[in-house]
């Protein structure tokens, strides 16, 4: 159905063009028993709507703070006044804590105003900061500064903003500040830390792609390698030159025309930069009409099952369509380490939005960006934890995928309800950390955790391996996303340039040299997690800052 809907709006002489692309969608999809789950803990205190992993290996999750207490005491005895709360005026319990990932501990922590469905990402000292929310949070800025002492907590920014910020995008940008695109009713941009005034800019493109629906909300955001930033909202984009504020290429369609931004939600990759080729994936979301037959008639529609790709820097960009595994809508994606993307949460019917998915989704899927297409695919294993409205997917250090939250209640609801309010944590381990390829994994011994690099450099890795080593090995350098609502903002993986691969004697220590990026616009200056990749095995990371 999805496949003849897509070709009849094309003009006759792209018919057989685009027949060919969706020939190939009935793909093989290879299965098995890949990758395993872990229970890390039965319960965090809150329901983790907003991830962000720092560059101390610690987690910063939270929700919301005006919907009653959490499961989760504030430090110290402390009570916070929530005058806009609907069931508790006074709260003494936290809605943002801090997982320790060598630990597996978790720790309160205190935000003073609403951060429902706002958004955020880290600065290039490393701080992460957080943008809007709703009601007493809408024109805040929150910050929190990592520390290893667990002191440190939020602090807060009153009228951060110039205009109200819920349900909208950030994206780091060169100059290590952050561009805050969109939310509910707000057809503009802004900058933190300010620009000088006004700091107000009017996107038309948004208010263009608001349906009754919206579908227009958290919209995706890339950095192109030519400093313009690719913007994504419902089913279409454009390239904005957000220095003038001008469009400076359009591009179409996905074919079908169905909405991918949020409440019709799928979720978008910039797929991994190699040779300075950037290609946008975009998956899953809702036929259009669905969250109003969702919302109105309890009629709940399949949801998407297809990615859309496209190379945006083609001189006449086109979309190309490949089928999924399953049709997969408030689904999660996250680039792996070693150069794949993770289908993961989500359901397969209904839209965001409180009590509107079902059918959860329970397998992950891996995509292979450089396999043929119809050949991409890769079944993964379940979970048993349903991760519908309001979950996240975080990529760690060691390249496990912490997945939390899942609450599509208006407050929290544990019993009496299709899918309660879901508080604990796990870890989904990739296959390339199955024990099997435990002797061809890398090991990096140099550079040291915490390391400067410079751009235009040439960067020395030291790492071991017990077996066979194949070179050339590939550097992969990522950027650690904020994620919320089916989006990492961020979200950014460099391959990098690779110079020489040697063995250091007869010992098992090994070197590799690569190039690091130019310039701040192919890489944001900030902190990054470095891996060396052996036959598609990688290993741990390592924290480097990049300036």
């Amino acid at each position: 159905m999805a496949a003849k809907a897509t070709i009849q709006i094309f003009p006759d002489v792209n018919h057989l063009r685009y027949f060919a692309l969706f020939f190939l969608l009935s793909c093989h999809v290879a299965s098995g028993d890949e990758g395993t789950w872990e229970l890390l803990l039965p319960n965090v205190g809150i329901s983790a709507m907003h991830s962000q992993l720092l560059h101390n290996d610690r987690v910063i999750m939270y929700d919301r703070t005006n919907f009653g207490p959490s499961n989760i005491s504030l430090p110290n005895g402390a009570c916070h006044n929530s005058p806009d709360d609907p069931v508790s005026t006074t709260d003494c319990t936290a809605h943002s804590v801090e997982y320790d990932v060598a630990l597996n501990r978790i720790r309160p922590l205190t935000v003073q105003s609403n951060t429902w469905c706002s958004s955020g990402g880290v600065t290039p000292d490393g701080t992460l900061q957080q943008t809007g929310g709703d009601k007493d949070g809408e024109r805040k800025v929150r910050l929190f500064a990592p520390c290893h002492d667990n002191i440190c907590d939020w602090t807060e920014v009153d009228n951060g903003l110039a205009a109200r910020r819920w349900y909208a995008t950030n994206h780091v940008l060169p100059d290590g500040r952050q561009i805050i695109i969109g939310g509910r009713g707000q057809f503009n941009f802004e900058f933190f830390p300010k620009t000088n005034a006004p700091n107000l800019y009017t996107l038309p493109f948004l208010s263009e792609t608001n349906d009754p629906d919206e579908n227009n909300l958290y919209p995706y955001v890339f950095l192109n390698t030519d400093g313009n930033l690719f913007i994504f909202a419902n089913n279409r984009a454009i390239l904005l030159d957000y220095s003038r504020n001008t469009v400076v290429k359009t591009y179409p369609e996905i074919p079908g025309g169905d909405p991918r931004s949020y409440p019709s939600t799928g979720s978008a990759v910039l797929l991994p930069i190699k040779n300075l080729v950037l290609e946008v994936l975009v998956c899953g979301g809702a036929p259009k009409g669905s969250f109003d037959l969702s919302q109105r008639r309890n009629t709940f529609v399949k949801a998407l099952d297809t990615c859309a790709r496209i190379n945006i820097n083609d001189v006449n960009p086109q979309w190309i369509v490949e089928k999924m595994p399953r049709a997969r809508v408030m689904g999660d994606m996250l680039l792996l380490p070693d150069g794949n993307v993770l289908l993961i949460n989500g359901g397969g019917s209904g839209t965001a939005a409180w009590e509107l998915g079902r059918e959860p989704v329970l397998n992950p899927d891996i995509y292979h960006p450089d396999k043929p297409v119809g050949l991409r695919f890769e079944a993964q294993n379940p979970s048993k934890i349903p991760r519908m409205y309001h979950s996240t997917a975080t990529l760690l250090r060691d390249g496990r995928v912490l997945v939390g939250g899942s609450n599509p209640h208006a407050f929290y609801n544990f019993t009496g309800v299709l899918f309660p309010t879901e508080l604990r944590l796990e870890a989904f381990s990739p296959s390339y950390l199955d024990p099997k390829y435990s002797s061809i994994r890398p090991s990096i011994v140099d550079p040291r955790p915490q390391s400067t690099i410079n751009y235009g450099r040439i960067l020395r890795l030291r790492y071991t391996v017990t077996g066979r080593v194949k070179n050339p090995v590939k550097v992969t350098m990522l950027f650690p996303s904020f994620t919320t609502h089916s989006f990492s903002m961020h979200q950014r993986l460099l391959v990098l340039d690779h110079v020489i691969s040697f063995r250091l004697g007869i010992s098992r220590i090994y070197e590799v040299r690569v190039r690091t990026p130019s310039s701040p616009i192919l890489a944001p200056p900030g902190y990054y997690m470095v891996f060396v990749v052996n036959q598609d095995i990688p290993s741990e990371g390592v924290w480097v800052r990049l300036q």
